[in-house]
Parts: C-alpha cells; sequence; structure tokens
C-alpha cells in the first residue's frame, strides 16, 4: 500500500510540474493585460494599465478599497480590463517592514529556508502570517553576500486579493519598493498568486494530462488485445501448414522407400524406356534397301511405320524376327495406287526392353 500511496504522490507532482509549464509556455505566447495598483494615503489606490489590444488606453482610476470593494465603483471600461488581466500592486513603503540582511556566500542556495526559519525572529509575525521577500544579493568582501528583505502582514493583502478574485482578475502580485529605489528593477516581489486562467489557459490541463494518460493506456490494452487475438490466429496457421510439410515429408520418403531414390527411378526409366534414335536405328537394320518410310511415330511402348516397299507382308516377318520389335502387324490395309511405285503399306509393332549388350 505504501507503494502504491507513493506511486500516486509522484504521479500527482508529475502532473502539477507538467501543467505548470504547460501554463508558462500559453502564458509567454497569451500576455494578459498588466494593470499596476499603487497604494496611497488613507487606503486609496490609483489604478493604471497598459494599452489594450487596440491601442486604446484607459484613463487612471483611483479609489478606495472598502472591505475587498472599491469605492467609488469602477467603469465598465475598468471592469473588462481587469477581468483576465495580471494585477500588480505597489505597497506604500511605510506598510512595508525592510531589512539590510548578510549571509556567506555559500547560503545563496539556502536563501529560502533560512530566511522562512528566521523570520519570526526578523520580522514582528510568524512565518505563516507575514508575506515576503528580498533583493537580489550583492557580494561583499570576505565570502559573503547582502540583501534587502521586504516583508508584510498577510492580513495586508487579503483586501487586495478579495479586490482581485471579484474582478475575475488572473494572477494578483505585491511588490515593496526600497527607499532610493529607481522603477521596477529595484522592486522587491513578496506575493504573487494565480486566480483563474486567461483566455489562452481556459483549458484544464491537468485533467487532459489525466485523459491523455488514461486513453494512452486504453490503447495500449486494445492494442494488446488485438495483437494476441490475430497472434493466435497466425500460430494456429502456422501450425496447420508445418502439419503439412510434415505430411508432405513424409509421403516421399515413403514413396522413396517404396521406388527407391529419384536416381534410381531414372535409372530404371532408361532401362525400361526405348530411345526413340536407338528405335529408329534398329528399324533401319530390320527394313532391306528397297523399303522407303515415310512416317516414323513412336507412343509408348508401340512403333508405328509408314512406308512404300515392294514386299509388305514380309516386313512383318522381318520385324518378328528382331529382338527389338514384338506383336508385328498392319494397323490399316496395305495399298498401291498407280502412281506409287511400291505397295503402301501401315505396320505397328511393340517395343522390347533390348537394346543389345552394354545397355
Amino acid at each position: 500500500m505504501a507503494i502504491i500511496e507513493d506511486a500516486k504522490i509522484l504521479f500527482g507532482d508529475w502532473i502539477t510540474a507538467v501543467a505548470a509549464a504547460i501554463d508558462t509556455a500559453v502564458g509567454r505566447v497569451v500576455r494578459p493585460r498588466q494593470v499596476q495598483l499603487v497604494e496611497g494615503e488613507d487606503n486609496t489606490f490609483t489604478a493604471t494599465a497598459t494599452a489594450g489590444p487596440k491601442g486604446a488606453v484607459l484613463p487612471d482610476a483611483v479609489f478606495r478599497l472598502a472591505n475587498g470593494h472599491p469605492e467609488p465603483a469602477l467603469s465598465a471600461d475598468w471592469d473588462a480590463a481587469l477581468r483576465g488581466s495580471r494585477l500588480d500592486v505597489l505597497l506604500k513603503p511605510d506598510q512595508v517592514l525592510l531589512r539590510s540582511l548578510d549571509f556567506p556566500k555559500r547560503a545563496v542556495d539556502f536563501l529560502d529556508g533560512m530566511i522562512r526559519s528566521q523570520i519570526d525572529r526578523l520580522t514582528p509575525w510568524a512565518a505563516g502570517d507575514a508575506i515576503f521577500g528580498w533583493s537580489p544579493p550583492a557580494e561583499l568582501a570576505n565570502e559573503r553576500i547582502q540583501l534587502q528583505l521586504a516583508a508584510t502582514s498577510k492580513a495586508r493583502i487579503q483586501p487586495l486579493v478579495q479586490f482581485a478574485t471579484g474582478l475575475r482578475v488572473a494572477s494578483v502580485a505585491a511588490f515593496a519598493e526600497p527607499a532610493g529605489g529607481e522603477g521596477g528593477s529595484a522592486r522587491i516581489k513578496m506575493f504573487e498568486t494565480s486566480l483563474q486562467r486567461t483566455a489562452g489557459q481556459r483549458i484544464d490541463v491537468p485533467r487532459l494530462l489525466r485523459l491523455v494518460l488514461l486513453g494512452g493506456g486504453l490503447a495500449t490494452v486494445a492494442s494488446m488485445l488485438v495483437a494476441a487475438y490475430l497472434g493466435s490466429g497466425l500460430d494456429a496457421e502456422q501450425q496447420q501448414l508445418q502439419r503439412r510439410i510434415t505430411e508432405r515429408r513424409a509421403a516421399l520418403r515413403l514413396n522413396r522407400a517404396d521406388g527407391g531414390s529419384a536416381l534410381d527411378l531414372l535409372a530404371k526409366r532408361k532401362q525400361t524406356t526405348p530411345s526413340s534414335v536407338i528405335v529408329l536405328e534398329a528399324m533401319s537394320r530390320v527394313l532391306p534397301d528397297s523399303t522407303y518410310v515415310t512416317e516414323f511415330r513412336i507412343e509408348g511402348d508401340k512403333v508405328q511405320v509408314v512406308g512404300l516397299t515392294q514386299d509388305a507382308p514380309s516386313l512383318v516377318r522381318l520385324m518378328e524376327q528382331s529382338p527389338q520389335f514384338s506383336q508385328a502387324t498392319f494397323f490399316a490395309p496395305t495399298t498401291r495406287s498407280q502412281n506409287d511405285p511400291a505397295e503402301r503399306f501401315h505396320i505397328e509393332a511393340r517395343l522390347k526392353p533390348y537394346f543389345g549388350s552394354g545397355t
């Protein structure tokens, strides 16, 4: 459980840091209108606004604060100018406690903690009841630095925060100006808070980040489920294909065992199938010189010979006597036309797988 709580805290801190970074980036692009509020005598304030988006300049407004409400009430133009603006309040010097402090130079990285721990000793207020800030440290001799502390009561700033909240100001900051200060560069910021987002920052960044992370997580889970489903289908197809390959290999091995190797099969076919050249040569030895062959066909284990001869029946006898032929017969009638010098014969015989010694 402690691990889960730590993870929640880290996640919340990360969301806050990212949201602050996004707000800062957006704030640099979309800058709110700046309004300066200078405190005068008897709780009066003078408001000065920078030029508007259309170049319009508002006249300064002077009013008193009574319980966080301006008296007299501000005009509609000023209400519109303050809405979503950045309000910088310059407090009266006599309302701010200013003290000069010096520290060792090595303490420059720990000034916040050191000053906060001693604020009740340095000011009349406790750390929780005061707002304070300090000027940039200046180097002194002997490895020391000097700065000026500015502090005032938190109750002093509450009416200003109430005033800014009622007019929907985007942010409010309180400054003190030391004696002899020249312009804003010498001012010391004691307080700053963001009240609402400006027009360009109205997006709820933390909520948006949570939705994006949730959407990313759901998309990851969905992709994993789809991948698992498709992967199971591919595994089944792969197993089926592997099974078919195994069966085919087994069938090939079985055929090889039954009929011998492919080389043996070729050798057997060579020994049992007659060669056309050898059959033709054997036929030329059997037929007499007075016989002319016009057609010669080999179909499987049969040979058909068509040609002209003087004595067709003798050809059947000669082929029967040959060791290469058997069952010689006429497959068509023997004819003799007026233009033929001899008889036209059509003889068919079976081939024997014998081609003499050494074959």
